[in-house]
């Protein structure tokens, strides 16, 4: 219903099993943001074929497209031992072990698919490996700020844990630069906010702006990111500095929960 008020038609689809019926042929720009996630599952076939397979079909109904961009994550990087590493577009990749074991292999898989479709359909494609997105419809740091309102836990892997956030209204903003950026090759960039705050920085000051003590617990997984810095040169070039400060948008955040 939001999204028909907003004057767009939405469209049911199964992307696993290439129903595409519904999704144009003609139009201009494919913004590919569906990702199957399953907590705690290791199918990786059927997490394979929903994010890697389904994205080489969707690219191919769509190579008439002027451009496409397929969302992947940080989650696709190796991990090091330093959480305030600043991860590279050309860093290792590697296998991520976080709630959804499956995720990071899977997404890697995408990433691939979606490289081979471009040159193969000479199809336009920009890879945004997004960080911790945030705003009023959800994301890690809104999860937490609700946490806190609530009084409960809030959960992260490591101290320090490091992310550079971006709110939602950066990605709206930035969206028709990373697509304009789009290429054949494909253009691989982090899509992340432009400042380095930790899961403890932003729990604090979430509890200042409501009056309570976050409570922080942290609960070490091996095998997962210690940090999620992020070179973001590559988004700069494409479509400039973020508007948006952390500090400013977890304030608009608590503004529109409390």
């Amino acid at each position: 219903e939001r999204v028909e008020a907003a004057g767009i038609h939405p469209v049911l689809t199964d992307l696993g099993h290439a129903d595409y019926a519904g999704i144009p042929v003609d139009a201009d720009h494919l913004v590919h943001l569906a990702a199957y996630m399953q907590p705690g599952s290791i199918d990786y076939d059927l997490a394979i074929s929903q994010n890697a397979e389904a994205t080489g079909l969707l690219l191919e109904h769509c190579r008439r497209y002027e451009s496409a961009l397929v969302m992947s994550t940080h989650s696709v990087y190796k991990p090091v031992d330093d959480p305030w590493h600043v991860f590279a577009p050309t860093d290792p990749l590697g296998d991520v072990n976080a709630f959804s074991p499956t995720y990071s292999i899977s997404k890697i898989g995408q990433e691939a698919v979606a490289r081979t479709m471009a040159r193969l359909l000479d199809l336009p494609v920009t890879i945004a490996r997004m960080n911790a997105s945030y705003g009023p419809n959800g994301g890690l740091p809104t999860y937490h700020f609700r946490a806190v309102a609530k009084g409960d836990p809030l959960v992260t892997r490591w101290d320090p844990c490091p992310y550079q956030p971006i709110h939602q209204d950066d990605i709206n903003t930035q969206l028709a630069g990373l697509l304009a950026a789009a290429s054949v090759p494909a253009t691989i960039l982090n899509w992340a906010g432009d400042e380095q705050v930790t899961v403890q920085e932003w729990a604090a000051y979430m509890g200042e702006l409501i009056g309570r003590e976050a409570q922080v617990q942290v609960v070490e997984q091996p095998g997962t990111l210690r940090g999620s810095c992020a070179d973001v040169s590559a988004r700069l070039a494409a479509a400039g500095p973020c508007r948006v400060g952390w500090q400013s948008g977890m304030s608009g955040l608590a503004a529109s929960e409390v």
